[in-house]
């Protein structure tokens, strides 16, 4: 008896155990608990007020650190269209778990009233109205501003990659049309850049959907026909049953967002750690 509860007991630690080949932490929290996730973080949080060429307003950013001896590549960490939000936040916090430097920066600084940010606006959907409204050559501006001084620090490595969410995660695509000297881009339910733009890219490209996510996946298959005639790395995954949205909204579509968020994650982690460390 003895022995089968021994055995047992050791059926259900092996099941427990990461699953061979995946070097990533927990998932980031779902909105609705990544404020509480940041609130218990044992990693060291900063800010940054970063200086970007032809704008009279510097640039606020979050930095997480990981808790690593030697030096650590940088991950940009681009935001949705609801702003720098504490889910955002929280999506560095967990890079910086898996041993990045994760800075994420505000894109509305300066563009908020009184001459805030993110957080000085009134609701989600003026937010949403402002961050639509930027445009590409001043998004490309803040990503190099970011870069240069993410690869600046004393604690970073000379490399560095985006990831996008949302809206981010199609500006995440097309920064490595514009900076072949990219290390690598990770878009989630990003849409793709014209196929033109594609010759331009050297970045290996990770790109993570939903299956239920129609307007965003019309871009993707030309997109990676397009890479893989010019024989790039464009690595795509579909999940499912997952919406739009489905890292940040894990609690919907009935249990498919979460099991694409424990299938998209590691495999973000795993493409980042390949080209970066």
């Amino acid at each position: 008896m003895k022995g089968k509860i021994a055995i047992v007991f050791f059926l259900v630690a092996l099941l427990m155990m990461p699953s061979a080949g995946s070097d990533a932490g927990p998932i980031p929290p779902g909105e609705t608990g990544a404020k509480a996730a940041l609130e218990r973080s044992p990693r060291h949080h900063e800010w940054a007020d970063i200086s970007v060429p032809g704008r009279d307003t510097k640039v606020a950013a979050f930095i997480a650190y990981p808790e690593r001896k030697d030096k650590a590549p940088v991950v940009i960490v681009i935001q949705e269209v609801y702003g720098l939000s504490d889910w955002i936040r929280a999506v560095a916090d967990r890079l910086a778990e898996d041993g990045f430097i994760a800075i994420a920066p505000d894109f509305l600084s300066g563009k908020g009233p009184g001459g805030g940010g993110t957080d000085k606006f009134g609701s989600r959907d003026d937010v949403v109205k402002a961050v639509r409204s930027l445009e590409a050559p001043d998004v490309v501006a803040v990503l190099d501003a970011v870069s240069a001084y993410g690869r600046g620090l004393p604690a970073a490595k000379n490399k560095v990659a985006t990831v996008g969410f949302c809206w981010g995660g199609g500006r995440s695509f097309h920064y490595a049309t514009v900076r072949p000297e990219l290390d690598a881009a990770v878009v989630f339910y990003g849409t793709s850049p014209d196929l033109d733009a594609l010759e331009a890219v050297r970045a290996p490209v990770l790109g993570l959907y939903g299956g239920d996510d129609a307007r965003v996946n019309a871009t993707v298959g030309p997109a990676e026909a397009k890479m893989k005639e010019l024989g790039k790395t464009f690595v795509t995954h579909t999940y499912p049953g997952a919406g739009h949205g489905f890292l940040r909204a894990q609690d919907g579509r009935d249990g498919a967002n979460l099991a694409a968020s424990e299938k998209a994650w590691p495999a973000a982690i795993g493409h980042l750690k390949k080209y970066l460390e």
